[in-house]
């Protein structure tokens, strides 16, 4: 809590302790991760240790290894023992679900319900993963990283005050991610827009922003073409949008199936670019605050990232992709939330 400056109680506390790929945070606390360090250490040994001792004592047994196997049957009674007995994350695995399903199961309102549901898909928590380098830009400032973790926690985030439109703000902050006058909106969907040009091009596909030619019928064009044709001898169009998870229009279906938000904006867009189907390949790349993306954007995304391995050799390039994009996402969220604090005119914003 003092390096994240965030003040968590017992229930993000014990999220934060879980995996990344489930939800967490992956600060692992020792009395967690001891009990599956040592039955499969044991077992990881058994054949050196038979090995090593005299005939007469081939017989011996590891002290307490029963006891820790019992103590892991009843903190899960409905689990098998692992198939490779070695392997910690096996014994492991299943003690981290008891603790996700109880703060599913406990969870006290929709909204929380929403993002404990958001944060265990795994392109929620690439940004988590990604080397903090300013080299790269991929290092966050204390502010960023310390409101992206309290997102993800669902815990307190700044002190309850008003926003510019009027409305009021709890301590979550929630609302700085769906107000009409969000600061990070725009940034985060030129920076996104950014990420899948640069995408394009890395992999010797010239591609341009906000092409001129293809409008709606309001005007409004799409925010990226390519200039080679691809598949079908047709062009790749994208638009990219980003929608609050933790909306109250969206946690009806939020609360009950990850990336509802998303699906729903991919779909929204090809209602609106309807006129480019058939000349044009048409790819909405819808995501949300909490990172989840849409079907869309990952079919996008799963081609970028095979051309990238490809072109650069490197299997792990598709991954660093991903990263710049979730790193997006909650750089956004921040400049979101930073944008509903009051402002004095004679020092500025007051943080």
């Amino acid at each position: 809590m003092s390096i994240l400056n965030v003040a968590m109680d017992d229930r993000a506390w014990a999220q934060a302790t879980l995996p990344i790929r489930m939800g967490g945070l992956g600060v692992r606390k020792i009395t967690s991760i001891s009990l599956p360090a040592f039955i499969s250490s044991v077992h990881g040994t058994e054949k050196l240790i038979r090995n090593i001792l005299i005939s007469t004592l081939i017989n011996f047994d590891v002290p307490w290894l029963t006891e820790a196997v019992n103590a892991w049957k009843v903190a899960c009674p409905n689990s098998k023992i692992p198939g490779n007995p070695s392997s910690q994350r096996q014994w492991d695995e299943p003690l981290c679900k008891v603790v996700q399903q109880n703060l599913f199961s406990t969870s006290s309102s929709t909204a929380e319900r929403a993002r404990l549901l958001a944060v265990e898909k795994w392109e929620s928590g690439l940004w988590l993963h990604a080397l903090p380098s300013s080299s790269i830009g991929t290092l966050f400032d204390d502010s960023t990283f310390r409101l992206a973790a309290s997102l993800r926690l669902g815990a307190p985030c700044c002190s309850p005050h008003r926003c510019h439109c009027g409305e009021v703000v709890n301590s979550l902050g929630h609302h700085g991610l769906s107000c009409s006058r969000s600061a990070g909106r725009i940034a985060r969907h030129a920076n996104i827009n950014d990420i899948i040009r640069r995408a394009l091009v890395s992999v010797g596909v010239p591609a341009v922003l906000e092409p001129h030619g293809l409008v709606r019928d309001d005007g409004k064009r799409p925010d990226g073409m390519s200039l080679f044709p691809g598949k079908m001898g047709r062009p790749l169009v994208w638009d990219a949008t980003c929608v609050d998870t933790l909306a109250p229009s969206h946690l009806p279906s939020s609360s009950c199936c990850a990336g509802t938000a998303a699906a729903a904006a991919e779909n929204l867009k090809r209602r609106k670019y309807t006129n480019l189907v058939g000349t044009y390949i048409f790819e909405p790349f819808g995501v949300e605050t909490l990172g989840l993306w849409g079907p869309s954007a990952h079919k996008l995304f799963n081609e970028l990232s095979i051309r990238l391995v490809d072109t650069s050799r490197d299997p792990r390039a598709g991954f660093y992709l991903g990263q710049r994009i979730s790193i997006a996402i909650q750089r956004g969220n921040a400049a979101s939330l930073l944008g509903t604090l009051p402002v004095d005119e004679r020092c500025g914003r007051v943080f």
